[in-house]
């Protein structure tokens, strides 16, 4: 098993955001992770990539009126504990996240954006060829390449988030919300784009709200609801379940 979550819990004071969640991803996989608004599926992307633990350390002996933040359970990644790690050394690890809605270095160039996905590689040619790939998988970055990221379309600016979360190998993509806000064509070639990527071997853990999105593309998914996973299974298999499609997803 690559990825492993066992009852992990997030409280941001008495506001419980994970409720004992468990899921697991294996090497070579497409996992979806879907359900409505505030179920915890950024959370949980961000618990996995040890932001909650950089936000714990970071607020810590702050005003009192930030949030006291606990978290609990266990996550395993290459059969490795990483819930007590930094985010950097997860990075080091191969398990990237690639955020809701790109967040790109808003004045740094495509280019340059790029290499700060590539910061922990140290060979030339390695870096060329991750350029090369991703240039492969997404034309239009090439095309941009000396614009700065700030001035891309929304769909650009995922993209980018993408190819910079692959300048880096991942061994693990955690892809948070990536047909958020894109028109109905650009999702399409999103869609393609992904697919492709989980194609080149690299195992993928896709959250979205778009169910339709999520479940075209991923062999499993589970159901995300007020933090605690409720389903897990095919989209064949969670659609039959009408309590299941009507009430968490929605259809």
């Amino acid at each position: 098993m690559l990825l492993e979550l066992r009852d992990v819990t997030v409280c941001y004071d008495t506001a419980m955001i994970l409720n004992e969640a468990s899921l697991a991803v294996d090497t070579g996989e497409l996992v979806g992770i879907v359900g409505p608004n505030g179920a915890g599926k950024t959370t949980l992307l961000r618990t996995i990539a040890g932001l909650i633990n950089w936000e714990r350390e970071t607020t810590k002996g702050m005003r009192k009126e930030l949030a006291n933040i606990t978290l609990q359970g266990s996550i395993t990644f290459a059969g490795e504990r990483i819930d007590k790690l930094p985010a950097h050394q997860i990075v080091r690890k191969g398990l990237i996240l690639c955020p809701e809605r790109g967040r790109p270095f808003r004045e740094m160039t495509v280019t340059e954006n790029l290499k700060a996905g590539a910061y922990l590689c140290k060979d030339p040619k390695e870096m060329a060829r991750n350029f090369e790939k991703v240039y492969e998988l997404f034309p239009v970055l090439k095309e941009r390449r000396n614009q700065t990221s700030g001035t891309l379309s929304g769909g650009e600016r995922t993209m980018l988030a993408i190819g910079r979360a692959l300048m880096h190998q991942p061994k693990l993509l955690c892809i948070d919300e990536p047909s958020t806000g894109l028109a109905p064509r650009i999702k399409d070639d999103l869609f393609k784009r992904v697919k492709e990527i989980y194609e080149l071997g690299i195992t993928v853990l896709l959250v979205e709200q778009d169910v339709g999105f999520a479940f075209d593309l991923a062999s499993r998914n589970y159901v995300l609801s007020r933090g605690r996973v409720i389903a897990e299974g095919t989209a064949e298999e969670l659609l039959k379940d009408e309590l299941i499609r009507k009430t968490y997803l929605g259809l």
